[in-house]
């Protein structure tokens, strides 16, 4: 009651004081010359001061202008203009002949002033909001010339506020959330209005706020405007969404202050603070005995009354698979639990199962008591089908040796049905995998016969299919794969390497080695091959050569001496005998043909033919070939040189009498006499093929130019010769 008193006591004093400011002007202005603002204007006056009522009080002044601040009210409308203030001067006696003028922000246009007394009216409305102050510049001047009497002086002009204009909120409307049981007061959001009333006077800008909706939700502090949570237990799951209506009233939140309002929607956000619930407690199912591994057997479901992650579950088997026979996994789409075979099921050996299968909630809060779980009862019951035979093992292995006889038995592959009635069945072979029919099988026993005879070095391993059908249902079919490994034997007798050739160099020391041998054996031993060299009996006195084990089945074949001579034997045969260590042992003869060759002072075979004995001595067969080639070569040039000789001295004579008196020359030339034997040849009357130009005339020497070419080109084959026989 108190703080109501003396609100209403502040309303009533702004009021006054508004009643003032407006009135005062209104009142002629009395200069007090203490309070007032003076300008000088380079003389004296006398100012009059109210002292006291009824008394005067002359003084001697500076002049200049003395007013108070001006101040207008904002949004004033009427009939006139509203009068502002009253400029005076001490130059203002009375019989002076002065006039005001006025100058600057709203001069002539907002403003106006009496030239002659100096008051100062307001011509528009004004709106504090768009500017809150004027400044402007008053004169005063004489008034038939317009000459300055003082100089110019600014004062100002404000403009008063009145409330007209109510709060705003300029950033609503608001969304917030806060978390579901959320404790009472805990913040969820804050909101801001905005006031354009000058927030220095009154209280036109002081704000309280309210709410007007959303109680008893929320509440809202009048002064920060943070809203709060009001009530205890507000659950998510009951309603998500509320709708607050916020009211910002100015004038402090008194009568008559202008409001305005704006809405907050605030969400609940989820926390895991519901369990997951199976939607029932026992679930049945019925399973094929021959479901396939891996293959879902059927859906389980927990909801979960929450929302995103706290709603996923983890589902798991906590009784009743002793086998590990089951698995559950959850789907991520629908939140469901899987549950699926991992090991076969047989119904003849269990045909029904009760499992426990526990829902977990993924994500755990300490602050919301969990982690949560329920349980339900899973009842498999095994449907019993009828199953192909299943055989003993899924692979067989068997053994035989590759000398074994015809219808030989390998090995045995068994099968049975496992349905209770109990089949028979039947055995064959897929001959897609034994195409050249190697095996055979007894259809009832299963029993695995050799067909045809096998040879390991050929295929040491042979894989075939056995499938087993049912007697009564063929379309009931297991296949089993046998791998038969042919076992090896010591059929193969060991042999050389290769075709060995080697060369003996008749300048070769004794004991040096001439070739080493070594040997291989198709078979294959368990315990590796060792093989054992020696001499044919006849050749173990043998003087020409010798054997010597280099201890890694090898041997390398020695000379004895170092008298071998191409002229008494080119070849040597030498039959070697190997042995190898099988059950029973195995052996063969091979011979190693030994040429005797002659060689360099190096050793390198350079010559191994017989017929290079009768060449001489450091010639070889190609420097021989290239001596016999330039004789040959200078024999055809010699006679190719004594023909062309001859033909250059063979006589022009006039091989038929009648030529002379059948061919007439005549000529206009005049002879030089007997010493003139430069001009013609006689030889060329006797000639007539001289005239047509097939003789030289005498004073043309023949060309001897190939001379020296010749003897060039026999220089060269001569050298070329001599290279050769180097």
């Amino acid at each position: 009651m108190p703080k109501r008193s003396e609100d209403m006591f502040m309303d009533l004093w702004t009021s006054l004081v508004l009643v003032w400011i407006t009135c005062v002007p209104y009142t002629s202005m009395t200069p007090i010359t203490d309070q007032s603002k003076s300008i000088q204007t380079g003389g004296s006056a006398a100012v009059v001061s109210s002292v006291g009522e009824g008394q005067r009080l002359l003084s001697r002044a500076k002049r200049g202008w003395v007013w108070n601040q001006m101040f207008v009210l904002e949004e004033f409308s009427g009939p006139d203009p509203i009068l502002v203030g009253r400029l005076h001067t001490d130059l203002d006696v009375g019989n002076k002949n002065i006039k005001y003028v006025l100058a600057g922000e709203g001069a002539g246009t907002i403003f106006a002033i009496n030239e002659m007394t100096g008051d100062i009216h307001a011509m528009k409305r004004l709106d504090r909001e768009e500017k809150a102050e004027y400044t402007l510049t008053a004169q005063v001047i004489n008034a038939d010339t317009d000459e300055p009497l003082e100089p110019p002086s600014e004062f100002i002009i404000k403009v008063q506020d009145i409330n007209d204009n109510p709060p705003q909120f300029i950033e609503g409307p608001y969304r917030a959330s806060v978390p579901e049981m959320s404790t009472v007061g805990t913040p969820v959001t804050r909101v801001t209005a905005t006031d354009a009333d000058d927030p220095v006077y009154g209280n036109s800008a002081k704000l309280v706020y309210s709410i007007l909706e959303g109680q008893p939700y929320f509440s809202i502090d009048p002064n920060s405007a943070t809203i709060k949570i009001a009530l205890h237990g507000m659950d998510r799951e009951m309603r998500e969404e509320y709708l607050v209506v916020i009211q910002a009233k100015d004038m402090g939140g008194h009568m008559g202050g202008l409001s305005g309002t704006t809405t907050v929607t605030v969400t609940l956000t989820d926390i895991n603070d519901n369990p997951p619930k199976f939607s029932k407690s026992l679930y049945e199912f019925v399973l094929p005995e021959d479901l396939a591994i891996g293959k879902p057997g059927g859906k389980v479901k927990a909801n979960d009354r929450d929302v995103g992650e706290n709603a996923k579950s983890t589902y798991s088997i906590i009784e009743g698979d002793d086998r590990g026979m089951f698995e559950i996994f959850t789907d991520s789409q629908t939140q469901e639990g899987i549950l699926r075979l991992k090991k076969p099921l047989d119904f003849e050996t269990k045909r029904a199962y009760t499992l426990k299968v526990e829902a977990t909630n993924a994500r755990f809060e300490p602050s919301s008591g969990g982690p949560f779980k329920d349980t339900a009862t899973v009842k498999i019951v095994v449907e019993d089908s009828d199953e192909p035979p299943v055989f003993s093992k899924s692979m067989y292995v068997l053994e035989v040796n590759e000398n074994a006889p015809i219808n030989t038995v390998i090995g045995t592959v068994t099968a049975r049905d496992p349905d209770a009635t109990g089949s028979l069945v039947r055995y064959f072979i897929d001959r897609h995998t034994d195409l050249e029919r190697q095996f055979n099988i007894n259809v009832d026993d299963g029993k695995i016969t050799l067909a045809k005879p096998l040879d390991r070095e050929t295929d040491m391993w042979h894989n075939i299919t056995v499938t087993a059908a049912e007697v009564r249902n063929h379309s009931q079919i297991s296949r089993a794969i046998v791998a038969i490994r042919v076992m090896d034997i010591n059929d193969n007798a060991p042999e050389f390497a290769t075709e060995y050739e080697a060369f003996l160099c008749e300048n070769g020391k004794p004991g040096q080695v001439i070739q080493t041998v070594s040997a291989v054996d198709k078979d294959d031993p368990i315990q590796g091959h060792y093989f054992d060299y020696r001499l044919v009996p006849e050749m173990l006195n043998n003087p020409n050569f010798t054997i010597k084990n280099n201890q890694d089945n090898s041997i390398s074949v020695l000379a004895k001496h170092d008298t071998f001579r191409r002229q008494k034997q080119e070849t040597y045969l030498l039959p070697i005998i190997v042995t190898d260590n099988g059950n029973p042992p195995m052996s063969s003869t091979n011979t190693l043909t030994i040429r005797v060759c002659g060689c360099s002072k190096e050793g390198i075979v350079q010559s191994c033919n017989v017929e290079a004995y009768v060449l001489p001595i450091g010639l070889s067969m190609g420097a021989l070939i290239a001596i016999l080639a330039c004789i040959i070569l200078l024999l055809v040039i010699v006679v190719l040189f004594v023909t062309l000789r001859r033909h250059k001295n063979e006589p022009l004579i006039i091989k038929d009498d009648e030529d002379v008196r059948e061919n007439i020359i005549r000529y206009d030339d005049e002879g030089g006499g007997e010493e003139d034997t430069e001009a013609f040849d006689i030889a060329t009357l006797q000639n007539p093929d001289g005239i047509n130009g097939y003789l030289p005339r005498k004073d043309i020497k023949p060309d001897l130019q190939f001379m020296p070419r010749f003897l060039y080109i026999c220089s060269y084959i001569i050298f070329f010769c001599a290279e050769a026989m180097k």
